[in-house]
């Protein structure tokens, strides 16, 4: 907020006026009172006071004066004593005022001495390297997330790997349980099959008991019939030839089918032996992949809620710093406007104060000088 006074002083006969009122209204009126009332107070204050002058009828060579010269003397005395009250009073503003400026460059800087910055240049210095590391550190972490990203990348492409293997090893399991049933149900016919060849050659052993019983009982009989033919085969060898020969068939087919039952078995019961070796590898290894993942992922993830703090605090740290330099900007740009309008301020009042001397000692009777006071206040 900038307060400006105005104030118009008759300079011109300051001093003159004073030696009027000091010597030459004790002694009537002279030459003094002549020149400094009727010149100085008479062009001064020609507006202000006229009146007393007029109903006076004071002249410029005294020589008519009238009956109220003592009250219009009186009141002009008055008038002078508040008048120069008044510019004692603002001449102690003035000075009060000069003060508050000395004072507020003491605090801010020197007046007419221009400030140095090389402080703060060092801090902006500083801040800007630390901008510097901590983008450096801000890469250095993202490259590190994105190493971090392509190991669990390369991890998980593992995972879905031994994940494809082992189902594959499982469907190949099923396969061979479906195998593995076929053959029970394989070996259950077979089973059947030979319950049943077992039956019939027992039927055929108690058929060939029954017709060697019905033989012998018709070679036994008291017939005796000569016949002039030749003689006949003889069934007995015929059929222990028979007897013989289905009982070496039989005997191979039994050997065969329990030689072939056998190999199927054991060949069967050896694959799923392996199989199931097989399986419990690659469960164990499988389970050992899970829990290495496991703790891959913990480890990594902490390491990435870690850096995922640091990137964060960072960041702030970045925030901070940057409203800090954009308010030290503000407050120097509105320091240096301050500066620059109290300097021109300043040196407009000194050219003023230099006016009013020069006007002052070239005793100009009616020059005005204009005092300017300002006063700028930061909030």
């Amino acid at each position: 907020m900038i307060h400006e006074i105005s104030l118009k002083l008759p300079l011109g006969n300051y001093s003159c006026t004073r030696c009027g009122y000091g010597g030459g209204f004790g002694g009537g009126i002279g030459g003094g009172i002549g020149g400094g009332i009727g010149g100085g107070i008479g062009g001064g204050f020609g507006g202000g006071i006229g009146g007393g002058f007029g109903g006076g009828g004071i002249c410029g060579d005294g020589v008519f004066v009238t009956c109220d010269e003592k009250l219009t003397m009186q009141n002009l005395n008055d008038r002078l004593a508040s008048y120069l009250d008044k510019v004692r009073c603002l001449e102690e503003e003035n000075a009060a005022l000069e003060f508050k400026i000395k004072e507020w460059y003491a605090h801010h800087g020197h007046t007419g001495v221009p400030k140095d910055y090389s402080g703060y240049l060092k801090q902006i210095e500083d801040l800007q390297n630390q901008i510097v590391c901590a983008t450096l550190d801000n890469n250095k972490i993202i490259l590190n997330i994105d190493n971090s990203r392509m190991a669990a990348d390369d991890f998980r492409l593992k995972y879905e790997t031994e994940l494809a293997l082992r189902q594959s090893v499982e469907a190949d399991i099923n396969g061979l349980r479906h195998v593995l049933d076929e053959l029970t149900l394989c070996r259950s016919d077979l089973e059947t099959q030979l319950e049943c060849l077992k039956e019939e050659l027992c039927c055929l052993k108690k058929n060939h008991e029954e017709e060697i019983n019905c033989l012998r009982n018709q070679s036994t009989g008291d017939v005796s019939v000569e016949v002039n033919s030749c003689p006949g085969p003889d069934l007995k060898k015929i059929l222990d030839e028979m007897r013989c020969q289905y009982e070496t068939m039989i005997a191979q087919n039994r050997k065969e089918v329990e030689d072939w039952y056998e190999c199927k078995v054991n060949s069967s019961q050896l694959q799923v032996s392996e199989l199931r070796r097989q399986l419990q590898c690659l469960e164990i290894d499988l389970q050992a992949l899970l829990t290495s993942l496991a703790e891959t992922e913990g480890r990594y993830n902490s390491h990435l809620c870690q850096l995922q703090q640091q990137i964060t605090c960072v960041e702030q740290q970045l925030a901070d710093l940057r409203a800090e330099i954009e308010s030290q900007n503000h407050e120097y740009k509105i320091l240096l406007d301050v500066k620059c309008r109290l300097e021109q301020e300043i040196h407009t009042y000194r050219c003023l104060l230099e006016g009013g001397q020069l006007s002052g000692e070239n005793d100009c009777p009616c020059s005005d000088v204009l005092l300017l006071f300002c006063m700028e206040e930061v909030e």
